[in-house]
Parts: C-alpha cells; sequence; structure tokens
C-alpha cells in the first residue's frame, strides 16, 4: 500500500479522490493552493535575474565614456591646481609684508592643499577606471547567481508540488482528506495524507508457516490461492520469499505468495486484508519452465502445507 502525501502544506482546493477509483500513474489526485508559492517564485526569478545583470556588469568592465568623464575630471582639477597654487605662495608674500591676514593665508593654504589631494583621488579612480572590476568581486557576483538559480529551481519545484499526482497505478483504498482541508506533510496531527492506494494486480499473501513445514518450503514452489470470501475461485501464485527472521512465539516462520490476477478480476475478488487459504505445490515455477522446454512431467500436486489464516 502506498500512502500519498504531498511534499508542500498548503489548502486542498481540488480533490479527484474516490475510495475504488482506478488511476494510472500521472493522473492528478489533488491540486493545492499555489498563490504563496507562485509568488515565491516569480521574486526567486527577479533576484537571479538581478543577479545575473550585476555579473554581466561586471564582467563587461566599464564603458569607455566612464573612463574618459573620469579622465575629464582629472585633467579639470589639474588645470586648477597651478592658480590655487600661486594664490597660495601671493597669499605668502603677503603675509610676510603684513598685508594679508593669517586667516587669509590659512584659507589658500588649505584651498591648494586640498586641490593637491582631489588631484590625487582622481588619479586613482582614473587608473581603477582603466583596470575594471577585482576578480574577487566577479567571483562573489558569480556565487550570488549560482545560488538565486537555486533559489528558483527551489521555488519551481514547490510550486510544482501543488499538484499531486498518482505515484503507481492502482486503485484508491481510502481517502484520508477533503476539499478546503490543509494538508501538512510533516504535522504529527491532523491532515498529513490526501489517501492510501495499491496496485492491486500486485498482490501478495502474508502468512506463516510452521517451523516443522518450513523445510519443505522453497522459493518459487507454485502454490494455488483462494480468498476466504470466494472459496470457488482459485488463483495460481508461487513463493516469492521467505523471511529472515521467524516468529519465536508462534514457532512460525513468515512467508511472502506472489499471486498472478488476471487483470479484469483486479480488485473484485482478492482485495487487501482479506483472508486467504494457500496450498502449496510440490512443483516450482523453474522445473514448469523447464518442462515446457521438454517432455512433460507428471508434477505431483500433494498440498505441502496449508495456511487458512493467511492475509493478502
Amino acid at each position: 500500500q502506498t500512502l500519498v502525501s504531498p511534499k508542500v502544506s498548503g489548502m486542498v482546493i481540488q480533490l479527484n479522490i474516490a475510495e475504488g477509483r482506478r488511476v494510472k500513474k500521472g493522473d492528478v489526485l489533488a491540486v493545492l493552493e499555489s498563490t504563496d508559492y507562485a509568488a515565491d517564485y516569480e521574486r526567486a526569478k527577479a533576484n537571479a535575474r538581478l543577479a545575473r545583470e550585476k555579473l554581466r556588469e561586471l564582467e563587461n568592465g566599464n564603458r569607455p565614456e566612464e573612463i574618459l568623464q573620469a579622465e575629464a575630471e582629472l585633467r579639470e582639477a589639474e588645470a586648477l591646481l597651478p592658480q590655487l597654487e600661486a594664490d597660495y605662495q601671493r597669499t605668502l608674500e603677503l603675509r610676510k609684508k603684513n598685508s594679508a591676514t593669517q586667516q587669509e593665508l590659512e584659507r589658500a593654504e588649505s584651498q591648494y592643499k586640498a586641490q593637491v589631494q582631489r588631484v590625487e583621488r582622481l588619479k586613482q579612480a582614473w587608473r581603477l577606471m582603466q583596470l575594471g572590476p577585482r576578480i574577487e568581486r566577479i567571483e562573489v557576483a558569480r556565487a550570488e547567481l549560482a545560488q538565486a538559480e537555486a533559489e528558483v529551481l527551489k521555488a519551481e519545484w514547490r510550486l510544482g508540488n501543488c499538484t499531486i499526482r498518482a505515484p503507481i497505478s492502482g486503485t484508491i483504498l481510502k481517502k484520508n482528506a477533503e476539499e478546503g482541508n490543509i494538508v501538512n506533510p510533516v504535522a504529527f496531527n491532523g491532515s498529513f495524507s490526501l489517501c492510501e492506494m495499491a496496485d492491486l494486480s500486485d498482490l501478495e499473501v502474508d502468512l506463516n508457516i510452521q517451523e516443522r513445514d518450513i523445510a519443505r518450503v522453497r522459493v518459487g514452489q507454485k502454490c494455488r490461492v483462494r480468498a476466504e470470501a470466494f472459496p470457488e475461485r482459485v488463483y495460481d501464485g508461487y513463493v516469492d520469499r521467505l523471511m529472515p527472521i521467524a516468529d519465536r512465539a508462534k514457532g512460525a516462520l513468515p512467508v511472502r505468495v506472489k499471486i498472478a490476477v488476471p487483470p479484469e478480476e483486479e480488485g473484485v475478488y482478492l482485495r487487501p486484508e482479506m483472508g486467504a487459504i494457500v496450498t502449496f505445490l510440490n512443483q516450482t515455477r523453474a522445473a514448469e519452465a523447464a518442462a515446457a522446454e521438454g517432455p512433460t512431467p507428471q508434477a505431483a500436486a500433494a498440498g505441502v502445507a496449508t495456511a487458512p489464516s493467511a492475509d493478502l
């Protein structure tokens, strides 16, 4: 049996589930409200686009016009420097003759030195414009872009999981939610699943064989299976596996018998949790295949063991 649960939480706005309904793998079982997830997806795409443009800007470097602008600002500052220097020297001479105040001298000196520093700053800025952005900044932008693209994938995955599809082809066994319910796959209380389903064409009988009889049971051994509710209907089966651990309290070993169910009888006579009677035959599937290739031997049909308390 398969418990169908959504991978994201949300309110059920559409439900296509009914007990006994047969569905194919990929059929839509339910749809969750997706407003928040759609907004997260669009926001993630916008962030990724922003990070992509930032990286492209750094990789392309500065435009020629921007470099020329930085150079022009430098030349302008350099052109003003001689005049300010001359003003400062003139004020200094006048101060020596007491023709200028100390305040005028300090102002001229401050303007000259500030212009010297401005010229140096513009030189460095022009040089940086020519060199372009640092490799480290480009790598940071690439990492931010990768992070943004990962967020897009995550948001897209969450949005896509608002549509719950059948994981297998099978039959709905139990309905666990209704439209309007809020389902949460990690909740301990409340709705955490939508339904239970199973492939009723792939049935096994779960039975216990007493330890005194287990030596006469082997993997591949042919069986006959009859449901207790429909004893007149007999199905072919074979021992699929013997479980690796015994039940000490029962003194028995669990055995699984796989049943061949015709497509037209799927879910009609044999259903999960029904009681069944299993008769074990002497012939194995391998022997039957070998017999089909050569002369047909007379296979003994003596029952080895019967399990009236087996469950499907």
